[in-house]
């Protein structure tokens, strides 16, 4: 057990880790002052934080909170080689060469310091944090490689007034629930509540009534203005969730000084005895005192760290940035199609029997799993049920309740677990059950998952693959939230792969690629299956088995199309449901005189541009059979893709209305359909 009394010389330490933290803050100010700074969030107040850092161990991750700043340079101390006030101002203007996230935010991160860059998106990363938890233990079971060993402990700071976002108490809740049903998780939450949120007062001791006395929460207070109460409190914390497990709750009582940033005027909505009292609290002036009373005048110190801060910052104010859109997005989409390519083929042997696709996905699934020993599969209902619609029934019993499990019903907690686990090296492939379902989590895709990378310079990264059962025309059930063709918020994401199969072939090697560009590349991937679509077996007509396939030897390659048909007169373009809709309607159309190709785009992000523009040109008349909305669809993007590639033919787009979906069958009043795609057809030929 790490010794809980504060020696001098520790005291001192500490305060060098306050001095620091304060004049980055300060220096911060000034660099903006001169047009050379751009971030002014502080940590002024918060700087009994050091005490937590010094409580852990430099193994142990750590996912901080924007005023976390004494923490991060206490890390540094513990981690030789690190120059954290040098790093964190080159953060401040922006430089490019700034260590972790390279000039594209400020943000506290180190590899080498364990700790995950994270931005300021509200109480987003608490998630992430008990997937981080739940992955040290996890990884350890299963025999993984692991960044963290099995006795590190997690640690997520974070504000008061992010401790009322639901984020927030989701993650809680869902750390709390691991630890009722005996799972390891080992995390330490931080609240740092100064009391206020911007300039929304939290109401005074709102936070231990809300977590002071959770069963299933150990909950630990300290005055995080007085080092020596911070750091015993801290260590009793820690060490407790180092011995049973199981998540604890450390309160800092911290103040806000300075503002929330640099353009807050406080005075505004704070009266002046109020900010005179969190002044007179000030943590360096406490511990200021506490070394006087052990003989020790801390004016020389707070002086001589001032020079050093402002030294530096002087140093990097002119450090060159960003200089162009390809320096910037460099890390955003790693892609070595070659490499990915050899990672699907190493499963996948070709079969004899034909397979519909929800069974071709669950035999996917299986062989992923019996080769990968770090893969996993997670969601609501996957494991003993085998899924709403039987996708991966018996998986579990072939691989394992460690590998194969049901979550609880939160979609934040499900995508929060997977980003934990992809981070400690693990291939996590989890399960939302309905697209419908994915909207309210949908920031830990948009604001954790796909910005890792880029936050990061490359140097973290969190592969998944995202399975959503989506789309509609589910008969005789669901209505809006089992019937859902809303995309646009998956195709605003930047990096982010969608898939979206048609045929059972294609899943399976669609899914293959997916989780080899996750493994290869560290990307995160959405994997869209076509409800509807799940046990289709015929196309044409009733036994003619048209819409089962053999399970495929070869993946399918990333941002490839695939074309239907030789027809000289129409390319259609669709996905999804639409392609065997689309298929139908050609046929007719080819009894009519007209030659139809029906390109399936398959990717919906990154969009097979090149396949595309082949089949339009062979054509001249290129329709988009579009199941999604006529706002925020698909349609649109084909249609700015045509366009931007100089397509001189005609163009048209056939759509699903801007409505949400009913109930039975007035879903088939707002919803594409066969005979609009051919009437369409018709106009355009």
């Amino acid at each position: 057990m790490a010794d809980a009394s504060l020696t001098t010389e520790r005291l001192l330490e500490l305060y060098d880790s306050q001095l620091g933290s304060r004049h980055l803050d300060l220096a911060a100010r000034w660099l903006q002052s001169k047009g050379r700074g751009f971030y002014t969030i502080g940590s002024a107040g918060h700087e009994g934080n050091a005490a937590v850092a010094a409580a852990l161990r430099p193994d142990d991750p750590a996912l901080l909170h924007y005023r976390s700043g004494a923490f991060f340079l206490e890390r540094a101390r513990q981690v030789p080689g690190q120059r954290p006030l040098h790093d964190v101002l080159l953060g401040v203007v922006a430089a490019a060469s700034e260590p972790i996230a390279g000039g594209r935010h400020k943000v506290f991160g180190s590899r080498a310091m364990n700790v995950l860059p994270q931005t300021s998106t509200i109480a987003s990363h608490l998630p992430r944090a008990v997937g981080v938890a739940f992955a040290i233990e996890r990884a350890a079971r299963l025999g993984t490689h692991s960044p963290w060993p099995r006795d590190a402990i997690a640690v997520c700071s974070f504000g008061d007034a992010s401790a009322n976002h639901s984020t927030a108490t989701g993650a809680i809740n869902s750390a709390v629930n691991c630890g009722y049903q005996g799972l390891p998780m080992p995390l330490l939450f931080v609240c740092e509540d100064n009391g206020i949120g911007i300039s929304v007062r939290t109401p005074q001791g709102w936070v231990e009534s809300a977590y002071g006395s959770r069963p299933g929460l150990e909950y630990f207070a300290a005055d995080g203005c007085d080092l020596v109460d911070a750091y015993e409190t801290s260590v009793r914390a820690a060490e407790w969730v180092r011995e049973h497990r199981r998540p604890a709750f450390l309160h800092l009582r911290t103040v806000r000084l300075m503002g929330h940033a640099g353009s807050d005027v406080e005075s505004a909505y704070r009266t002046p005895a109020e900010i005179a009292a969190a002044e007179a609290a000030d943590p360096l002036t406490v511990t200021a005192k506490l070394l006087a009373e052990r003989g020790i005048d801390a004016n020389g110190l707070y002086e001589a760290k001032q020079a050093e801060v402002m030294a530096i910052a002087e140093e990097v104010a002119h450090a060159p940035r960003l200089s162009s859109a390809r320096e910037v997005m460099a890390p955003l989409a790693p892609s070595r199609p070659t490499a990915v390519a050899g990672e699907a083929m190493k499963t996948g042997v070709a079969g004899d029997q034909p397979l519909t696709l929800a069974q071709s996905i669950n035999q996917c699934l299986g062989e992923l799993l019996e080769h990968h020993r770090e893969l996993l599969v997670f969601g609501e209902d996957v494991g003993r049920k085998g899924g709403v619609y039987g996708v991966t029934r018996g998986l579990q019993k072939a691989a394992g309740g460690a590998k194969v499990f049901d979550t609880i019903l939160d979609e934040q907690a499900i995508l929060g677990l997977a980003l934990g686990t992809g981070v400690a090296g693990m291939l996590p492939v989890p399960e939302i059950q309905y697209l419908a379902y994915l909207h309210n989590a949908a920031d830990q895709l948009r604001g954790e998952a796909s910005t890792l990378s880029f936050f990061s310079n490359g140097q973290y990264r969190n592969p998944m693959v995202v399975r959503i059962a989506g789309y509609a025309y589910q008969k005789g059930f669901g209505g809006h939230f089992h019937n859902d063709n809303a995309v646009a918020a998956l195709r605003d994401i930047p990096g982010l792969i969608v898939a979206s199969p048609s045929r059972p072939d294609d899943a399976a090697g669609m899914l293959r690629t997916c989780v080899a560009a996750a493994k290869v590349d560290g990307r995160v991937c959405v994997f869209l299956e076509p409800i509807a679509l799940y046990h289709t077996r015929d196309l044409h007509s009733e036994g003619d088995e048209g819409w089962i396939a053999t399970y495929p030897g070869d993946p399918v390659p990333l941002g490839r199309g695939r074309t239907y048909g030789t027809g000289e007169d129409l390319t259609i373009v669709t996905f999804g449901n639409g392609v065997p809709m689309s298929l139908r309607t050609a046929r007719r159309l080819e009894e009519a005189g007209i030659g139809a190709r029906v390109l399936d785009l398959r990717w919906l992000a990154p969009l097979p541009v090149e396949d595309l523009l082949r089949e339009a040109r062979a054509t001249g008349r290129v329709l988009i059979a579009d199941e999604t909305r006529r706002s925020g669809g698909v349609s649109e993007t084909v249609l700015a893709a045509l366009t931007d590639h100089g397509f001189e033919g005609r163009a048209a787009r056939v759509t699903s209305e801007d409505s949400v979906i009913p109930l039975g069958d007035a879903a088939y009043h707002v919803l594409l359909s066969e005979s609009d795609i051919e009437d369409a057809a018709l106009k355009l030929s």
